[in-house]
């Protein structure tokens, strides 16, 4: 049984580190040959609830820690990640002039919380991964309220938005999947112990399904906008990572927790977004969700190689905070 594990974590490692590959390669499938993946257009919330349970698997009271222990940092990072993104969507929806579909879907994305690959990166970036870990816990926590009111503040303007009911679309699929995760991992420590190390392949499975299934529903507006949409997701990204850096400097943060604030702030839970395009709005406001799941698992890695042979000046060091040592999120979005 061991062995079979083992076996299991080798390959589940293998296809999280080469996530954004196989992402790319259904994607291209599912534009190619769009009626073999329409089918899973019907699945998108159960497939994030899945991506959703192995978070709630792999989270403790522990990740929680830092809001009490820094709560200042925290709380920098939790208002970076819903006023920075939201608002850079915004201005580039406008400046851009993006049709109402495409500016509702990159709204969507700027106003979801983290996703849990930022802990993943910012552990490879040689960052502060406690400080992620809970900023993603916390702002996860928050979306129900602050995803809805979010959307209706930036994308009312371009369709009706019903803050309640998204409310509860992300409690379905996001916090009551978290809160069985949670459920099970405290009752099942040990097994689930065993078992946690294949969530990366499950969540490789699950976002993929998602992003072919949007490629597919969406192929004919692809073809139209899909450059346009990629330059945008692409601004709105790496815009994201320059200014949570920059708050992070603003705030005399260390360079290991600037690291981790640029990262929190420029990736997103973009299955979510996903989910909430296809419940509440149209199948082509959920492509720059999509596309942005396919990039920020590019740019991501990209940001962390840079990151990584960044060296603490004298002032950082001088102001080096106690860090906690924690292992990332197993799974990835």
């Amino acid at each position: 049984m061991q062995g079979l594990l083992n076996k299991l974590a080798a390959v589940s490692a293998f296809f999280g580190k080469t996530f954004a590959l196989w992402v790319i390669v259904f994607a291209v499938f599912a534009y190619v040959a769009p009626e073999l993946f329409k089918p899973l257009a019907a699945y998108i919330s159960i497939l994030l609830g899945v991506v959703m349970f192995g978070m709630g698997l792999t989270l403790k009271a522990s990740d929680f820690s830092e809001v009490f222990t820094r709560p200042m940092q925290v709380l920098i990072g939790i208002v970076g990640q819903f006023v920075i993104m939201p608002t850079l969507a915004y201005a580039l929806c406008v400046l851009l002039n993006l049709p109402s579909e495409i500016a509702v879907g990159v709204i969507l994305v700027g106003c979801c919380p983290g996703g849990t690959s930022s802990n993943v990166m910012s552990y490879l970036s040689k960052g502060d991964v406690a400080l992620s870990v809970t900023i993603t816990a916390c702002t996860t926590v928050l979306a129900p309220l602050a995803t809805p009111a979010l959307i209706y503040l930036f994308a009312s303007q371009w369709v009706d938005i019903s803050p309640m009911a998204m409310f509860l679309s992300i409690f379905k699929v996001v916090i009551v999947p978290i809160g069985l995760g949670l459920a099970v991992n405290a009752l099942f420590r040990r097994q689930v112990s065993s078992v946690v190390v294949c969530l990366p392949l499950v969540s490789v499975v699950a976002i993929v399904s998602i992003v072919c299934a949007v490629v597919s529903v969406s192929q004919e507006r692809l073809a139209q906008t899909g450059a346009l949409i990629f330059v945008v997701v692409v601004l709105h990204n790496c815009l994201g990572y320059l200014l949570g850096y920059l708050l992070g400097k603003a705030f005399k943060m260390k360079l290991a927790q600037r690291k981790t604030l640029a990262i929190e702030v420029g990736m997103q839970n973009s299955g979510l977004g996903v989910a909430l395009a296809m419940a509440h709005f149209n199948p082509m406001a959920a492509v720059p969700a999509a596309i942005f799941s396919v990039w920020h698992n590019i740019s991501g890695p990209i940001l962390a190689t840079i990151f990584v042979n960044m060296t603490e000046t004298k002032e950082d060091d001088d102001n080096d905070d106690c860090e906690i040592e924690t292992e990332p999120s197993g799974a990835l979005k």
